[in-house]
Parts: structure tokens; C-alpha cells; sequence
């Protein structure tokens, strides 16, 4: 099909950024999550994919779910494509037309790919970087990342009947890529869930007009990885938020500028922690009911911390 043709079929049919017919489960929060980003983005964008959930579900040779350009190497290094994609934009006089986006899950994010997003934030290239938090190395069974949430049963932290630390599956602490993000000077920093469409819509838009790399950080419930149902996605990202484990925050130039406010009386970590099946075990025994303590204390912790009340 020639440029031509393809531009009039646009105009047309009004082809979207990202299309129907991926292989990504039903209910998948990340594949919402990335079709509104790629909505809002639009066709004068460039994404460098890392591998992992979005890569093989949108991209099986010799087919491609994406309607704007896209490319993937290989898992740790979508940042290091997307800067030399913004050196040759710039090269032909073209990085003020065309935005560059970065884009993985959580292991390509927080582990796997951590030291090249380092070196394009300390760079400072005028990059967006969006990282898809399904807590989990969700493409290759299941394994906790450096993302993974206390006491969440993953393949490789498996929750157990035993009274030892280790039977209440993961026993390590998430990581917090927003502080990091911030650590490197980023002038826009921001978190949200799936749960809020909009929101995500309005941080992207934000996030592009910055000067600079910026990083939006998305909550993206899995279904196979939390065994949970399909139909409760959004309801699940929603209290993510609404519970304080997972809040709506934004920043602007290193300083805290939006917070969503939560209420006096917000939901209790069991309504989000029932939900998912990679949180049953702690329903079962006192250990578990402990650990379901351990896990409200985050959560107030973070309502403290950023006012949400």
C-alpha cells in the first residue's frame, strides 16, 4: 500500500493508535492502559517497546496491533533506542515535531532495564518514559520484580503454610521508581492506575509538553499474574488508589503539585487485597491476618505522606 493510499484510509476510517486483535488477555489493564497512551500520543510519535506483556501480545511476527511507529529491541534497552531515535530526529531537524516515548512493564522498568533509563534521565533527553506496573514479570510466569508488593504469592515468592517469613510470599519491599525518578531531577513525574482513564490521558499530554525526560508510572492489575477476574480490572485499579497503596500523584519540577484526595474514611486494603488471588493466603491464617496489618500500615503511611485525607 502506498504513502498515499494509507494517509486517505486514515482520514477515512480514522485508524487508531493501537488496535483490537492483540492476544493480550481479557481484561489485561496493561493494554488499556497503552491504547489510551497511544491515543492521546497520536501518529507523530515514535515508541521504543521494551520486551515483555505489550511487545508479544501487539507484535507477532509478521503482525502488528500499533498505527504509529514502533520498535523493539530487546528487554533491557527501549530507553538506549529511544535516544538514539531522538540523536537521529535531531540530526534532521525533526525533534521538535515528532515525540519520543519509551515504554516497558515493570521488570524492563525497575530491574532489567534500570541502569539505561538512568542514563537517558541523567542525560536529560527530552524523552517520555511510561512504565506499566503489573507487579510481576507477568510474560515469563509470573515471577516477583523489583515492583512486586509485599506479601503478594508470585512463582518465585510463593506463599506457603509454614509460619516463616518466607510462607507469606514476597517479604521484600516494592521499589519507588517515583523517588528515584525525582532523585535524577525530572521536571514531571507522575503516578496513576488504569482505574483512572482520564487521568491518564491528562498526565500524558502533560508529561509531552515538559521540556526534558519525564516519567509516568501506570497500575496496570494483571489477570493471570493476581487471579482475579477479568471484569474487575478497573475496580481494582481503582482501589489501588482509593485504599492509599497506590496513589494518584503528580509532579511538577520536583515538587508535589497534585495529589487525589482520598476522603476521611477510605477503603481498607482488605476491599483492593480481596480481589486478587495472589493475596488469598493472608485470609487463611493469623500470620496472614498480621501481614494484612503490615500492608494497611503502607498504606497509611502513604495517605500521611502526601496529604491524601
Amino acid at each position: 500500500m502506498s504513502k498515499t493510499i494509507i494517509k486517505k484510509t486514515r482520514q477515512k476510517d480514522n485508524i487508531t493508535m493501537l488496535n483490537s486483535g492483540h492476544r493480550a488477555c481479557a481484561g489485561c489493564g496493561q493494554l488499556i492502559a497503552a491504547k489510551v497512551v497511544a491515543e492521546t500520543l497520536g501518529p507523530d510519535t515514535i515508541i521504543a517497546n521494551a520486551t515483555g506483556c505489550l511487545e508479544v501480545t501487539t507484535t507477532p511476527y509478521p503482525e502488528s496491533s500499533w498505527g504509529m511507529p514502533w520498535i523493539h529491541s530487546v528487554f533491557e534497552n527501549a530507553a538506549a533506542v529511544a535516544s538514539g531515535i531522538q540523536a537521529a530526529l535531531k540530526q534532521q531537524g525533526k525533534n521538535k515535531k515528532v515525540k519520543v516515548v519509551a515504554q516497558g512493564g515493570d521488570g524492563g522498568t525497575f530491574d532489567i532495564g534500570f541502569g539505561l533509563i538512568s542514563g537517558m534521565w541523567e542525560r536529560g533527553e527530552d524523552i517520555l518514559y511510561v512504565a506499566y506496573d503489573n507487579e510481576a514479570y507477568a510474560n515469563t510466569g509470573i515471577q516477583a520484580s523489583g515492583a512486586t508488593p509485599w506479601a503478594a504469592s508470585t512463582t518465585t515468592t510463593p506463599s506457603g503454610s509454614g509460619s516463616t517469613i518466607d510462607a507469606i510470599g514476597s517479604h521484600q519491599r516494592k521499589k519507588d521508581m517515583i523517588a528515584i525518578a525525582l532523585g535524577h531531577g525530572l521536571n514531571y513525574v507522575a503516578q496513576t492506575t488504569v482505574g483512572y482513564l482520564e487521568d491518564i490521558k491528562a498526565k500524558v499530554q502533560k508529561a509531552v509538553q515538559v521540556e526534558g525526560p519525564s516519567y509516568i508510572q501506570i497500575l496496570v492489575p494483571c489477570v493471570p499474574g493476581w487471579k482475579s477476574e477479568p471484569s474487575k480490572t478497573i475496580k481494582i485499579a481503582k482501589l489501588a488508589n482509593q485504599t492509599g497503596l497506590y496513589p494518584l500523584l503528580e509532579y511538577e519540577n520536583g515538587i508535589l503539585t497534585k495529589a487525589m484526595k482520598l476522603g476521611e474514611n477510605p477503603p481498607k486494603v482488605e476491599e483492593y487485597l480481596k480481589l486478587q488471588g495472589r493475596f488469598s493466603h493472608l485470609f487463611k491464617n493469623k500470620q496472614g491476618k498480621e501481614q494484612i496489618k503490615k500492608i494497611q500500615e503502607i498504606a497509611d503511611a502513604n495517605i500521611l505522606k502526601y496529604g491524601l485525607k
